[in-house]
């Protein structure tokens, strides 16, 4: 579990398949402090480390993780990351609870302002809109940003310079691909939400939150 604050950005320096998973080599400035086996958040992707050798560390990935985020189109030697190690209990949770398992990607679609910014994104999955509300919590390449705006179509996050400068956020550009997680807390409520009314087709979902509300 992570808070969605990056600690550093890294370099892809390798890249490739092996069998049915993929190994990524990654230089950091943390590598050191890492252990075999910890968990690393890279662009907000969960990965495990397996391997580290001075300055670079490797984490391998399965196929779905490839497949469901940006690194199955643009990942290759060069590409920057953003990282950051796994929650401590005793950390200040400064950010959101973020779990490191990306929904899917969105793209951005417009970003104005000057010194603080505010982007539009696009998810290539229309339905994880359903997951993103006006001033909740939402992932983007593993950084937490609060939601200005939420629709059916898009939604809006706020830039300040200081996410701009510590992350890889400051390198997007109108048609830049960012791998999305929405809030956990979101998806649990509507799944609770979906299974009542699938065993209860009769009752509203106020009724349903009525109930849970009074219970």
């Amino acid at each position: 579990m992570f808070t969605g604050l990056i600690e550093t950005i890294g370099t892809v320096r390798n890249f490739h398949q092996t069998g049915t998973f993929y190994t990524l080599s990654i230089e950091s400035s943390f590598t050191d402090e890492l252990i075999t086996g910890q968990s690393v958040s890279v662009s907000g992707a969960c990965l495990t480390v397996t391997r580290k050798s001075g300055s670079i560390f490797d984490v391998e990935m399965m196929r779905e993780t490839f497949m469901r985020t940006w690194f199955g189109k643009s990942l290759r030697s060069g590409v920057r990351v953003n990282l950051e190690r796994a929650l401590r209990l005793t950390d200040r949770l400064d950010g959101h609870l973020v779990l490191g398992h990306v929904d899917g990607v969105a793209m951005l679609k417009d970003i104005r302002g000057r010194e603080t910014k505010e982007a539009v994104f696009v998810p290539d999955d229309k339905t994880l809109l359903k997951g993103i509300v006006e001033k909740g919590s939402v992932c983007i390449d593993g950084v937490s940003l609060t939601v200005i705006d939420a629709n059916d179509n898009n939604f809006s996050v706020g830039l300040i310079p200081a996410t701009l400068e510590a992350t890889t956020l400051g390198n997007l550009k109108t048609g830049s691909m960012i791998n999305l997680e929405t809030d956990i807390l979101g998806k649990y409520v509507a799944r609770l939400l979906t299974n009542h009314e699938m065993n209860q087709p009769d009752k509203t979902r106020g009724d349903y939150l009525t109930s849970l509300l009074s219970s």
